[in-house]
């Protein structure tokens, strides 16, 4: 075999990203919140970066010399001052930051100056109101079943697989896996005889319905003697169950012989059954959404967006560790002193770019939706990140990024940014509409129709196309489903 051994050169291009870049980008797409989060990390781990928000309120009432009002943010002035001396690898930086830290009063920073006694017996006040106002974890489903579970007089081999049971319910109350699997993976020896008799004691306990193998069993578990219709129950839940999901009742009314009447009363009654009775336990808190911008009428009538910022602390290299420069540092402590400065740098222009961007995105998007603001949302009009895009002047994935996961408080409510984009469709009028004005439409046609023959897909088509929406079949019912409307069947009412 003849090997044949050569030198070739290959040029290529590679976009690589730089970490500032990388940065600003994860900036700019945190929410509100997050950003909060990221920056008491940044203030916890980085030593030269702290919080000047009281400096920063009490410095904003202050006039120059001019006499008039400075209500520049401190962490831009610094950061300007910071950046005066030019790109040089940051070999001038410390000499800068020494004149930097002797034209600074120390009595404007936090750091650079000592808590007093009543400052530090203040914020111990605080920490225990913190401690006390503290929610205590809450009771587990799990908790709540052995509670009632240890009331049993019971074989010890029983309680430990009660014990076992109880804590493979998922968070639904339901067994997981067949009784059978269960048994094989318990860590002891237990006859089935006695996990069935395990089983039936913890279907007894509260809320009813737990220990249950499936939904059918879950609802059986649920009918009471004392119940309304309750042969009628045993027997829907029994053998009916998917009947009912498709609304099939004439069907059940020919296989049990019950009337329609009474079909439709017994399921009034199941509707007060509790399909998943675990899932009120380790509920998630509903989740508070906290704008990052607001919209507001100024006092020429136009609509303008204004950043909500007020709890965002206010970023700035610390006084106290910039004295350590005027000490005449190794080179070893320099560096390190440097890396850190220069990483508070990098974050404090990542949030003051976030800004920027942010305000001048959610403003063009508000300058296109006036007509949502003023008229409401059935005066959305289809909207592109492309567009919003070429008006800032920033690359469409800058706008997505911006627009991510981020909220804007209007007097109309509060909304995510991305609600207001979408396409559209031609009216037959030729005029362009946005999608969600067609699903308002087509709400508006289902809740109006006549609920004893409600509209198929082909009739809504139809309905739409007189309100001037031209749209296929699949189109109407892929946004049925979307809209979580049921079909045509299972609207109807007997």
């Amino acid at each position: 075999m003849h090997m044949n051994i050569s030198q070739q050169m290959k040029m290529s291009q590679q976009m690589k990203l730089a970490p500032r870049m990388i940065q600003s980008m994860e900036i700019l797409q945190m929410p509100y919140l997050d950003l909060q989060d990221r920056i008491d990390q940044e203030l916890s781990e980085n030593e030269f970066l702290e919080n000047g928000a009281t400096d920063a309120d009490s410095s904003a009432t202050e006039t120059d010399e001019g006499g008039e009002r400075d209500d520049s943010p401190k962490m831009e002035v610094e950061r300007r001052e910071l950046d005066a001396g030019g790109d040089d690898n940051g070999a001038s930086d410390f000499e800068r930051l020494v004149e930097i830290s002797q034209e600074w009063p120390d009595d404007n920073y936090i750091s650079g100056s000592k808590s007093s006694s009543n400052q530090m017996s203040d914020d111990a006040d605080r920490a225990h109101d913190v401690m006390a106002n503290a929610e205590s974890r809450p009771q587990t489903l799990q908790d709540y079943l052995l509670e009632q579970f240890h009331y049993f007089d019971c074989k010890p081999k029983i309680r430990d697989f009660g014990e076992y049971l109880i804590y493979s319910l998922d968070h639904n109350g339901r067994m997981q896996s067949s009784l059978p699997e269960i048994v094989q993976v318990f860590d002891g020896h237990i006859s089935m005889e006695d996990a069935e008799a395990t089983v039936q004691m913890v279907q007894q306990l509260d809320p009813p319905g737990v220990g249950a193998r499936d939904l059918k069993e879950c609802l059986l578990l649920q009918i009471r003697p004392v119940m309304p219709y309750r042969d009628v129950l045993l027997t829907l839940v029994s053998s009916h169950l998917e009947d009912l999901a498709q609304n099939r009742l004439p069907v059940i009314q020919r296989k049990t012989g019950y009337s329609i009447e009474v079909i439709k009363d017994a399921l009034e009654e199941l509707k007060t059954l509790d399909p998943f009775p675990g899932s009120r336990f380790e509920s998630e808190p509903v989740q508070r959404i906290t704008p990052d911008v607001r919209v507001e009428r100024n006092a020429d009538g136009e609509w303008v967006v204004e950043l909500e910022d007020e709890y965002v602390p206010r970023l700035r290299i610390s006084h106290s560790y910039l004295k350590m420069l005027q000490q005449n540092p190794d080179a070893k402590t320099k560096e390190y002193i440097k890396r850190k400065v220069e990483s508070a740098k990098w974050l404090m222009d990542a949030i003051e770019q976030r800004y920027s961007t942010l305000r001048r995105v959610a403003q063009s998007i508000v300058d296109y939706q006036t007509d949502f603001l003023e008229n409401g949302p059935e005066h959305i009009i289809p909207l592109k990140m492309q567009q919003i895009a070429d008006v800032v002047g920033v690359h469409v994935t800058t706008v997505s990024r911006a627009v991510d996961d981020k909220y804007i408080s209007t007097p109309r409510g509060v909304f995510a940014l991305k609600r207001f984009f979408g396409g559209g469709t031609m009216t037959s009028d030729g005029e362009e509409v946005a999608w969600e004005n067609i699903r308002l439409k087509l709400k508006e046609i289902v809740d109006g129709e006549d609920k004893d023959s409600p509209l198929s897909d082909d009739a809504l088509v139809a309905e739409l196309a007189k309100h001037g929406f031209q749209l296929a079949r699949r189109t109407v019912t892929k946004y049925r489903k979307a809209m979580g409307i049921p079909s045509s069947r299972q609207r109807r009412e007997y």
